[in-house]
């Protein structure tokens, strides 16, 4: 029984949840994701990690309202209760097995964008616990759109605010930040980005420019989260991989983001009728 405790609109369209979920939270860690099930037929939704608290033996999540089965899991109130949560799923961030001498020389920057700010926060948290130094770069197209604000401000060395028009910290888009941060004399070990498809690629491309490593999160491929589906397939390095058993993080300079594109937007038109046929039956009858 996978009872919402608590729910929270971040945006119009983003809402997060605190569901109990005692098994899932103790072995949970950053990067890893879970698979959701509104109801007993409802489809199998991937949902990266945005929290976890082992002691209080709960997991957070944040979904995006996109198609009918975001929906549906939006639709839930806190008192009700999830058909199914399966994980933790995935392979923990690269950080997570990193020896501790090893970890103590890393200075980490993160660009996130949209709703992939929400996993970026148990990143930061989990270095932030380990002593690391940590810089984030938030961008949204204008300040409503931004989240998780206040919790990295609790988290992170120095967060830099970014909007697309200007309605909030920087005028300008995260890798713009970053370029910024560099000139004037920031050195960073390592970047990650998570948000939409092409600001990752974006992100790799000034990150490969100013020779800073950086992983990149294909969370948003994936559909069943167990490989059999083939959607989330993707070439890394030259190679055939799939985003939700050997990932979802992978090296940016690898990843072939062109073909991630295409792929990510192979179902579309299915979505598209999915959500003018949908009629939300989540909480009828009670």
């Amino acid at each position: 029984m996978y009872q919402i405790l608590t729910k929270e609109m971040l945006t119009p369209n983003i809402c997060r949840m605190k569901v109990s979920a005692q098994r899932l939270a103790a072995a949970a860690q950053p990067g890893q994701f879970l698979i959701v099930r509104a109801d007993e037929k409802g489809e199998r939704i991937p949902l990266t990690i945005s929290d976890y608290d082992a002691k209080e033996g709960t997991v957070t999540i944040v979904t995006q309202k996109i198609g009918a089965s975001s929906s549906d899991i939006i639709a839930h109130e806190p008192g009700e209760a999830f058909s199914d949560v399966v994980g933790p799923l995935g392979n923990a961030s690269d950080f997570c097995s990193m020896p501790a001498e090893e970890l103590a020389g890393q200075r980490y920057v993160f660009i996130a964008g949209g709703v992939g700010t929400a996993p970026v926060y148990p990143q930061v948290k989990w270095l932030h616990e380990h002593n690391v130094p940590v810089d984030v770069i938030v961008g949204a197209r204008n300040k409503d759109l931004l989240i998780y604000v206040e919790e990295f401000r609790s988290v992170a060395d120095n967060l830099y605010i970014c909007t697309d028009d200007g309605s909030e910290g920087f005028h300008g888009v995260g890798t713009a930040m970053l370029e910024k941060l560099v000139a004037e004399g920031r050195k960073y070990t390592q970047a990650v980005a998570i948000g939409p498809m092409i600001m990752m690629k974006f992100s790799t491309l000034t990150c490969k420019k100013l020779g800073i490593p950086i992983i990149v999160s294909l969370n948003s491929l994936m559909v069943d989260g167990t490989g059999m589906c083939g959607a989330c397939r993707v070439t890394v390095g030259g190679k055939t991989r799939f985003a939700c058993v050997e990932g979802p993080e992978f090296d940016g300079y690898e990843v072939d983001f062109d073909e991630a594109m295409r792929r990510q937007g192979q179902y579309k038109a299915e979505e598209a009728e999915a959500n003018e046929h949908h009629v939300c039956k989540i909480g009828r009858g009670k």
